[in-house]
């Protein structure tokens, strides 16, 4: 199993982790443990706004940049971290663990 196999083993693995993608940044999904319809969709619309929050993160401190997003919703929470070669997305259930 590579080196990124196994990472994303090991955060599928978490409590309440519904899916988690790579995607490149052409966005185009890498790795995905969704199905292919809601991959297309997260991988379609995630890192244009990660994008839109990085530019504003530069836009209030040009020396700043943007590490991580969260966005929850009541279904959802979606946790982005934006590299330079890909994104990876994680998709959680927000109550797991809090009923």
């Amino acid at each position: 199993m590579s080196e990124i196999e196994a990472t994303l083993t090991r955060i599928q693995n978490h409590k309440g982790v519904l899916g988690v993608i790579i995607v490149n940044n052409e966005g185009i999904p890498l790795r995905s443990t969704l199905d292919d319809v809601n991959t297309k969709n997260y991988a379609d619309l995630i890192p244009s706004l990660s994008s839109l929050a990085k530019n504003m993160i530069r836009d209030l401190d040009p020396q700043n940049d943007l590490e991580f997003l969260r966005i929850r919703s009541q279904k959802h929470e979606i946790m982005v971290s934006a590299r330079e070669e890909f994104t990876l997305i994680v998709i959680q259930d927000p109550l797991v663990g809090f009923s």
